[in-house]
């Protein structure tokens, strides 16, 4: 209990004491050479198989150090504790080539005399979630500085399996349930007080060495290349549960859940309850309780309830009349006071299911709650309107950009928490937009990068213990890097990823036919969930009897078009001549091949018997077409009812589209999608557009508003790399009033628009140092660092 008080705010002071400094308490040394640690495992265990383990060390100060910066990882995962408070957790993602180390200065958890690190590290085995990689089970902990060396593990370090844990196998009804087992704990057998000084280490071992750290002998790296990490610790939070929905078989207090209100189960009872957070979230779950011997407790999390048949979902605040379907957790009570049961690793839930049978002993529930946990992002993007729909799509947005980042990125955190590119890519820039940390999209960057295969693509999703081609999504990792090149102050970073993503166009020129179009591309042709006819419901349109489709075409034109810009500005200009000559010949076979004269619109197969929104949309943005012509494809994307229609996901590309053919002002008529979801109950964006039968209720590719309603609405864009210049082109529509601001990274950008008699009056704050223009009714007009009032 006390530990679990001190829990959030330990980590926050971590988070500020840390991170500026992390790079400076990394001694250089232990990237390339061997460590003076150990990993080290417990004796007689499976090296890859499911278990959960304790290591622990007592060591003594005679006085505090200034600094004592320690390096710690473990294999699959850990929670590290000096002195019964939680430090780290970790590691972040990777994989054997680049597995990460945390970095974290313990001198404010130091004492003088004995002082207890230890750690609890688990390894999901055969049920581990698919964005984890593994070598074998392992922990390796290892200190910055000579005056703390005893704290390197090895072999006077003390060990044990807790075999109270055993996995528990999930069954949903999805293809694609990804993100590791429940745990079934025993408390009869399970061991207690791990990190605390009162501790009873007499079954204690002492552990088996695995070797070194970075052991590179002969050029071998032994299992894990250990590489830091660099990202801040994530943030945790106690957060309570708000509502109980629904009980059954005793009687529960009325402030229960949102305040702590212990209540008593009799013996030999059996009933359940349904919790209500009221909005989804990601968090440890945390359940305190005494007594019940022999009693059996289980916990279900889920997003939403089911309708009984068909397993649809239906409005998600509805409990009545519906079955509570949901990953599990199970604990059996051994019967004494102050038992506590913290998941190991986070679970996402908006409804918690807890079902209890007691036996010859009263249980008492003395508390349940959670513990959120994120990527620390702060918001500084603000937007300020009395409209209260835009502030609730924002807000919802934010949400879900939130509950989809960790150490990566990831397209949803219930069912598969892997860091696919599609997703990422617009993940990443609301991150830019609403908070300018670009950490994560670096990070993302690099994952990606390192995920390439021989033949130059990259995988689509990274990291994974599963490989998985997506041809498409290389192209949108170049579209990555084009974003970070126009809106980040690195252009080495891109410049150094240049030489992969000329990889991925190596691979597509292999499969380029004679008139430019692709066939034969490697693994799956994902472009877009669609329902309609020319679609298979694995998303992929339907190819033509010659291998090939407009979409396909397109989506490497976008590639060619885009690497063009990053060699013009940060590559080499050799290149740019060549991807020139790819684009006309490109354009013109497109053109020639795809385009319906009668439709005014381009097919999805050169036999002109399928036509969609996404043709025409990646038509109109890669410029196949401009001026009055792309303005009458984009007035029949949205009025022509046959063509197959983007989902939630490829509605970022289609605004794009919408907005760059001139119809920017009707954005806000484009949010019929956001406005069921809202209507539906939902509190965070679901995965695609049918709400009944959407898998995922949290897919953060369908945040794009928390971009657009900054980039579009209130009109602020980088007009030239790293975001040295801005470009400000409001498109108000019907408002007459809105402001807002936003992170840029010399500051922030600050607009206000007032709209009188179709006069605007504008307020722009650029930030010192920049230089910008802002164009309104076609004519444009140059802006300057620090304010600009402007009436046009």
């Amino acid at each position: 209990m006390r530990t679990l008080k001190t829990f959030f705010v330990v980590v926050v002071v971590l988070m500020s004491f840390t991170f500026k400094s992390q790079a400076q308490m990394l001694d250089s040394a232990f990237l390339y050479n061997k460590w003076k640690a150990n990993w080290i495992k417990v004796p007689g265990t499976e090296p890859n198989g499911y278990g959960v383990y304790y290591f622990r060390k007592k060591v003594e100060f005679n006085s505090i150090p200034k600094e004592c910066p320690i390096y710690v990882s473990g294999d699959n995962r850990y929670k590290l504790y000096v002195n019964e408070k939680l430090v780290s957790v970790g590691p972040a993602r990777g994989d054997k080539r680049h597995w990460n180390f945390e970095i974290i200065d313990i001198v404010p958890y130091l004492i003088k005399g004995n002082n207890i690190i230890a750690a609890v590290v688990w390894n999901d085995g055969e049920y581990r979630p698919t964005a984890n990689i593994s070598n074998e089970t392992g922990f390796i902990l290892q200190s910055g500085v000579s005056v703390a060396r005893s704290l390197n593990t090895g072999s006077s370090w003390l060990c044990i399996q807790d075999k109270g844990y055993s996995p528990i196998k999930i069954n949903l009804p999805t293809t694609s349930y990804r993100t590791g087992p429940g745990e079934k704990v025993d408390m009869e057998k399970s061991i207690r007080d791990f990190n605390k000084f009162s501790c009873d280490e007499t079954d204690w071992v002492v552990p088996e060495k695995i070797g070194k750290g970075n052991d590179d002998r002969y050029g071998v790296i032994n299992g894990w290349n250990l590489m830091p990490s660099y990202l801040p610790a994530m943030e945790l939070k106690n957060e309570r549960l708000k509502k109980l929905r629904k009980v059954d078989g005793f009687n529960i207090p009325e402030k229960f859940p949102d305040e702590r209100s212990p209540f008593t189960i009799p013996k030999n009872t059996k009933g359940k309850f349904i919790l209500d957070q009221t909005y989804l979230t990601n968090a440890y779950l945390n359940l305190e309780f005494s007594q019940g011997k022999g009693a059996n407790i289980s916990i279900c999390y889920a997003e939403t309830l089911y309708d009984d048949f068909p397993l649809y979902k239906g409005n998600r605040n509805i409990v009545e009349g519906k079955q509570f379907i949901g990953r599990e957790d199970k604990i059996h009570s051994d019967g004494t006071i102050n038992q506590m049961f913290s998941t190991l690793f986070w679970r996402t839930y908006r409804y918690i299911q807890i079902e209890i049978e007691t036996k010859d002993d009263p249980l008492i529930i003395e508390d349940v709650y959670g513990t959120f946990t994120g990527y620390p992002f702060e918001k500084r993007s603000k937007l300020e309107t009395s409209d209260y729909e835009l502030l609730q799509i924002e807000n919802i947005g934010w949400r879900t950009a939130r509950l989809c980042a960790f150490d990566t990125y990831f397209d949803c955190p219930y069912y598969e928490q892997l860091q696919y590119i599609g997703d990422t890519r617009i993940q990443a820039l609301i991150s830019v937009y609403n908070s300018g940390d670009d950490r994560l999209f670096k990070r993302a960057i690099n994952l990606l990068d390192q995920s390439r295969i021989p033949e130059g693509l990259t995988l689509s999703r990274y990291p994974a213990n599963e490989d998985m081609l997506i041809s498409p999504f290389s192209v949108y990792y170049i579209g990555m890097l084009h974003d970070y090149m126009m809106y980040r102050p690195e252009l080495k970073f891109v410049q150094d990823k240049l030489p992969g993503a000329r990889q991925i166009l190596h691979y597509y020129k292999q499969h380029q036919q004679l008139d430019g179009s692709v066939k034969n591309l490697s693994g799956w042709l994902f472009t877009d969930w669609v329902n309609a006819q020319g679609w298979n419901s694995t998303g992929e349109c339907k190819l033509g009897d010659d291998g090939c489709s407009s979409i396909l075409d397109l989506q490497l034109l976008y590639a060619y078009e885009m690497m063009s810009e990053l060699e013009e500005n940060v590559g080499m200009k050799a290149y740019v001549a060549l991807y020139k000559k790819e684009i006309e010949a490109l354009k013109n076979t497109i053109r020639h091949k795809y385009w319906d004269k009668e439709k005014g619109l381009f097919a999805d197969r050169y036999e002109k018997d399928g036509f969609s929104q996404h043709a025409n949309i990646l038509a109109i943005i890669t410029e196949v077409v401009d001026g009055e012509e792309a303005t009458n494809i984009a007035q029949k994307i949205l009025t022509d009812k046959t063509l197959a229609k983007a989902s939630v996901y490829f509605k970022y590309y289609l605004h794009q589209a919408l907005i760059k053919a001139g119809l920017g002002n009707d954005y806000l008529n484009w949010l019929d999608v956001w406005n069921d979801n809202i209507d539906w109950g939902l509190t965070t964006w679901a995965e695609i557009s049918d709400l009944n039968d959407s898998r995922s209720d949290c897919h953060a590719w369908g945040a794009s508003p928390n971009i657009e309603f900054f980039r579009t609405v209130l009109g602020i864009d980088s007009d030239a790399p790293e975001f040295a210049k801005i470009k400000i082109e409001p498109h108000l529509g019907d408002i007459r009033e809105i402001g807002g601001e936003m992170p840029h990274p010399k500051g922030k950008i600050k607009v206000h628009y007032t709209v009188i008699k179709n006069k605007l009056k504008a307020s722009v704050v650029l930030p010192i140092g920049t230089t910008g223009r802002i164009i309104w009714n076609g004519k444009e007009y140059e802006l300057k660092g620090g304010d600009n009032i402007l009436k046009l």
